[in-house]
């Protein structure tokens, strides 16, 4: 797949955001930045504000009785993070390891206590700003297709790129197991 979808957006390369603060990064450029990684063929894309960082792809610590979704955990400095696989997660087959596969660290909150989660994608694509009147809420499919994770669609370069509400990405009962993971 080509990088048509970020060649004439609005992106700003990974380094922009490089020892700066994410608010000082939000200010850099006028409009919601948001970073854009890819899941097979497709494109996706997650608030800047909830990302912490992006950690080269190491093989997970598997973890018994977790869902099919979770790879498993990584220490990052000290501390437990469950792996999840969003192909997975969004009923694919599992991410392929590849050159350009990474995890991506965000931050989303549960029961009001912040859990740090990793991401398994195929690849970071960039750093772009999507201005908010380019973005279309999320279609409806009927009452079999679950939408509720996507916060919303916008058109870049003829190509959509679906940007995920994080904070909706895993259902409850998946974040309560995950949580009960990350404080052991």
């Amino acid at each position: 797949m080509s990088n048509d979808v970020t060649a004439s957006a609005e992106s700003k390369p990974l380094a922009v955001l490089r020892g700066k603060k994410k608010q000082e990064a939000q200010a850099t450029v006028a409009g919601a930045l948001h970073l854009a990684f890819r899941l097979g063929d497709e494109v996706y894309a997650i608030d800047i504000l909830r990302i912490r960082e992006i950690v080269e792809y190491n093989p997970p610590t598997p973890v018994p009785m977790m869902p099919a979704s979770v790879r498993g955990v990584i220490n990052l400095r000290g501390a437990v993070v469950p792996v999840i696989d969003l192909a997975v997660r969004f009923g694919h087959a599992p991410t392929g390891v590849g050159k350009r596969t990474c995890i991506v660290i965000v931050e989303t909150v549960h029961a009001d206590a912040t859990q740090v989660l990793g991401l398994l994608v195929d690849g970071v694509n960039a750093v772009m700003e999507i201005a908010d009147d380019s973005i279309e809420p999320a279609p409806t499919f009927g009452a079999k297709v679950n939408t509720e994770f996507i916060a919303g669609m916008a058109r870049i370069n003829g190509r959509f790129v679906i940007i995920l509400d994080i904070a909706r990405v895993l259902s409850i009962e998946e974040m309560a197991a995950i949580g009960q993971v990350a404080e052991q």
